[in-house]
């Protein structure tokens, strides 16, 4: 294919750079995108005059065609392109003549890819946002079935508090619901419109870039030229929030698989989202999460090599920045299916509440509360929590716990305790009395949740 570029150059391009810069193989997907951006700017060249109306109706016309045949999947795009932008235009002119070549009138490749990611940007964030959406959903569903079931919760990987899993639940809605507040603000910054930067310095033609931003649904335009092709900032923050939604993800699946063990024995994963041993009859292995663990550090290699590729690049536009696209669509992949995954098998995961209210049984998670019931009864806090250490320590050396001690064992430590203390220190006193917001005594729960769904209610509306 003759280069539509080719006119200053006195003989082909190697063999060699053709294929090493061909970026169709993976911009391919950009293909939509560059279609919408070029009908809204023939359009808009049509309408301030420097296109013929007949001219702008032939292009728009052409382009849409070629809209209509990729979306029908009739469209073969020619591998040997240089770019999608590049097969766009020659197909175009193929299909309608002499029109076609005025397409690239007043813009530049610059600004033409810098409008499709973009554009692909803005989509990639919804699409996002849509999956987290129904994550939070399922976690509030999830929550208010186990309000009441009793667990331990950790420090150090090391029973420290009675908890319910309604309130361990509800500390995953409040990292997710943080990742949706980034694809959020990450769609506002791709929400800028660059057509019109040209390759650096914007163009003599007369563009009506505010009508291009209302064509395509922007709700700005970008304010420098240079800026507008050489910035890569909107990906940056899609990498970075799909980075930290990916550890989000991946910390909730390291505690699954935890769980998931005979040593835990607290939730079973579904057989459909668990594989077998070809050499152990007995494995389940919960394969999913610990693939959801692993491409995690494929997510933080999107974005490091992103920023590594910007990271000392003179203004404006580089060739450099084709390497953006695999990385911004391979992190998009990436997470996209994880959290299909991840919220189905979350969805029919089976948790025990038994084996966890006996887990949270032992391990002394009241012995703060045993402090706490002793300074009520006027003991200063740090002799109180010296004196509930000690009883632990007699507890462990006589494989025992604190609820079993007799009122006797328990007044040779300190004379003040009364029959009241079994109650205080009962798990569901534990964590009943801890009612403050952010708690996880029920009220304190569903207070919680009915402000997540409020807020998720929120996003939903038009």
């Amino acid at each position: 294919m003759s280069k539509l570029w080719a006119g200053r150059f006195e003989k082909p391009t190697s063999a060699l750079l053709d294929d090493f810069q061909s970026s169709i193989s993976f911009d391919r997907r950009l293909l939509r995108c560059d279609l919408l951006g070029s009908i809204a700017h023939a359009t808009m060249l049509g309408e301030v005059g420097v296109l013929s109306r007949e001219d702008a109706q032939a292009i728009v016309e052409g382009l849409q065609g070629i809209l209509t045949d990729h979306e029908a999947g009739r469209l073969s795009i020619d591998q040997e392109a240089e770019d999608v932008h590049m097969f766009v235009e020659s197909l175009l002119t193929q299909r309608i003549g002499e029109a076609g070549k005025r397409l690239h009138t007043g813009r530049s490749r610059n600004d033409q890819v810098a409008l499709d990611v973009r554009m692909y940007a803005k989509e990639c964030c919804g699409n996002v946002l849509a999956l987290l959406y129904d994550l939070l959903a399922l976690l509030l569903e999830l929550a208010k079935s186990h309000l009441h079931t009793l667990m331990p919760g950790y420090t150090h990987l090391q029973k420290a508090q009675p908890v319910t899993l309604a309130f361990h639940l509800m500390a995953y809605f409040q990292m997710f619901r943080r990742d949706a507040g980034r694809f959020a603000a990450a769609h506002e910054e791709a929400d800028v419109m660059p057509l019109g930067s040209g390759a650096l310095a914007g163009t003599t033609y007369p563009l009506n870039r505010e009508r291009l931003a209302e064509l395509l649904g922007f709700s700005q335009v970008t304010d420098n030229a240079m800026d507008g092709v050489s910035d890569r900032d909107f990906l940056l923050s899609f990498l970075s929030a799909a980075s930290i939604c990916m550890m989000h993800l991946s910390r909730f699946c390291e505690e699954l698989i935890l769980w998931s063990t005979n040593e835990f024995g607290t939730v079973t994963m579904d057989d459909g989202f668990a594989t077998g041993s070809s050499i152990m009859p007995q494995k389940k292995n919960p394969d999913a999460c610990e693939l959801v663990r692993g491409k995690t550090g494929r997510v933080y290699g999107d974005l490091m090599a992103l920023l590594t590729v910007m990271k000392a690049l003179p203004l404006a536009y580089n060739k450099d920045m084709q390497e953006d696209k695999e990385a911004f669509f391979d992190a998009f992949d990436t997470l996209a299916k994880c959290l299909r995954t991840f919220t189905e098998m979350l969805r029919t995961a089976v948790f025990h509440p038994d084996v966890m209210e006996k887990s949270a049984a032992r391990g002394f998670t009241n012995a703060t509360d045993l402090a706490d019931y002793l300074v009520g009864k006027g003991v200063p806090f740090r002799d109180a929590h010296h004196i509930s250490g000690a009883l632990v320590g007699k507890c462990i050396r006589e494989n025992r716990q604190l609820l079993e001690l007799s009122l006797e064992e328990l007044r040779a430590e300190c004379p003040g305790v009364e029959e009241d203390v079994y109650q205080a220190i009962s798990l569901q006193a534990c964590v009943q009395r801890r009612s403050l917001q952010g708690g996880p005594a029920p009220d304190a729960v569903c207070r919680s949740i009915r402000r997540g769904e409020e807020w998720l209610a929120r996003q939903a509306a038009p």
